[in-house]
């Protein structure tokens, strides 16, 4: 799986793109058909509560997946982004078994 991170008018983090890197990587474990992912991380500053924007895409078979997440900080974005990735991921893999 080829992992592509982007910072959006932020400066780049190396811990963040471990973190990044890990979750992805777990991800991967459980979906091996996951191709690439590209992720972006954006601040929007119009948000006083939260603001710290993850988007991630997913190339897999079929349509690509997307998620993003709004939240407090980029830790937190990463997860919320990653739990629905996985909710999206498990339907797809559904598909794909009823068609094996």
């Amino acid at each position: 799986m080829t992992i592509n991170i982007q910072y959006v008018h932020i400066g780049n983090s190396d811990a963040m793109n471990e973190y990044v890197e890990e979750k992805l990587k777990n991800l991967h474990k459980k979906y091996e058909w996951i191709i690439k992912a590209e992720v972006h991380f954006e601040v929007e500053h119009n948000d006083k509560l939260k603001g710290k924007i993850c988007k991630m895409e997913l190339s897999v078979p079929g349509p690509r997946i997307f998620a993003s997440s709004n939240e407090d900080n980029y830790e937190e974005a990463v997860k919320n982004t990653i739990k629905d990735l996985e909710i999206q991921l498990k339907k797809r893999k559904q598909v794909f078994n009823n068609y094996h």
